[in-house]
């Protein structure tokens, strides 16, 4: 699908917000990476958004569903990952188009599964599909995306990703399985949620990284490479999400504070910080499955907040996430120059400053 010439798409929103936070961190060379990010990937985003499924006028109450996902948008990081890995080779054509459709795809009908797991009220900022058409209808709509991702990639007839991304959704169910078996378990060891990222996060990063790659005619080893970029980048991202969760701001993340503690969910500073204090414990306990917008519950979301303070857990998650960013870069070492390239270091170091 052709572009305008004349005009220049607007650069996807996250890298908008996120030029204007390293600004006003006083962090400018990263800022104007990021612009000239924006400048490689706004096309193939454009493209992205004009081939997303749209509603029929006949459209069922599942699709109505899918869509009201789908419209609230998302840091689109996952389709730039296979756009940015087919530019390092032969570009973002109409293959690689249809494999970023269908990554965001998935991602989004993991979301949909999920609000109805976690009972969750809101998404993105807005009333969660399932609040408005009902659980059932919020489950079949995450069905009716899959399905829409599997046929694309299926379309794209790219040797080995279609396989692939089917390994990668049993990993998926995998993690979620073993996520579940542990909430509200305070036991929860970092190992444990090494391999639930691992499954849930960083797996469908991967498959982002080795689709594009083999659309833009990578070798096997390559793809490799790009696999290993892909799963560091998704546990930063994760650890990134588990501070954003206890001391982000929920006007720009979109969900209230502590809401993965409220559903069960061992974030990794809980866990690093129940190791060295004890008396974490039984606050912890006060929270799960507690009503976030009482007075006492914001009193406790402080005394845990100071614990976490006191022994040093929200530090090393960043530190966490720092150092799995700078291997996800590592790995690109023995990539020739590129502006793809450079704009996958860029994606890896903005992943750790994100404000939602």
């Amino acid at each position: 699908m052709p572009t305008t010439a004349a005009v220049q798409p607007d650069p996807p929103d996250l890298l908008r917000r996120l030029q204007s936070l390293c600004r006003g961190r006083e962090l400018g060379a990263l800022a104007a990476r990021l612009a000239g990010l924006a400048d490689l990937v706004a096309p193939d985003v454009a493209r992205f958004e004009k081939t997303v499924p749209s509603l029929r006028p006949e459209a069922s109450a599942v699709e109505r569903g899918a869509q009201h996902l789908v419209d609230l948008g998302g840091k689109r990081l996952r389709p730039i990952c296979v756009a940015l890995a087919a530019r390092l080779g032969t570009g973002f054509d109409e293959r690689a188009l249809q494999l970023a459709v269908a990554v965001e795809m998935v991602h989004a009908a993991t979301l949909l599964h999920d609000d109805v797991v976690d009972v969750g009220d809101t998404r993105r900022g807005a009333p969660a599909a399932r609040m408005i058409f009902g659980n059932a209808v919020s489950i079949f709509a995450g069905d009716w995306l899959l399905i829409d991702a599997l046929k694309r990639v299926r379309k794209a007839e790219v040797d080995g990703v279609l396989e692939r991304l089917l390994d990668v959704i049993e990993e998926m169910i995998l993690a979620e399985s073993l996520q579940l078996e542990r909430r509200g378990r305070l036991d929860t060891t970092q190992a444990q949620w090494f391999d639930i990222v691992d499954g849930k996060t960083a797996a469908l990063f991967r498959w982002a990284m080795f689709a594009g790659g083999k659309a833009g005619g990578a070798s096997d080893a390559e793809c490799e490479v790009l696999e290993t970029y892909g799963r560091h980048l998704g546990v930063a991202f994760q650890a990134i999400d588990d501070l954003l969760d206890l001391a982000g701001n929920p006007d720009e993340t979109g969900k209230a504070l502590f809401t993965d503690l409220r559903e069960g969910k061992l974030t990794y500073p809980l866990i690093v910080s129940l190791g060295r204090e004890p008396a974490l414990e039984p606050l912890l306990r006060d929270i799960i499955g507690a009503d976030e917008s009482t007075p006492e519950q914001h009193r406790q979301h402080q005394r845990v907040l100071a614990i976490l303070d006191a022994t040093g857990s929200l530090d090393e998650c960043r530190k966490l996430a720092l150092d799995h960013a700078a291997r996800a870069k590592d790995a690109l070492g023995g990539m020739p120059p590129s502006r793809a390239k450079d704009a996958l270091l860029t994606v890896a170091d903005a992943t750790v400053h994100r404000p939602s």
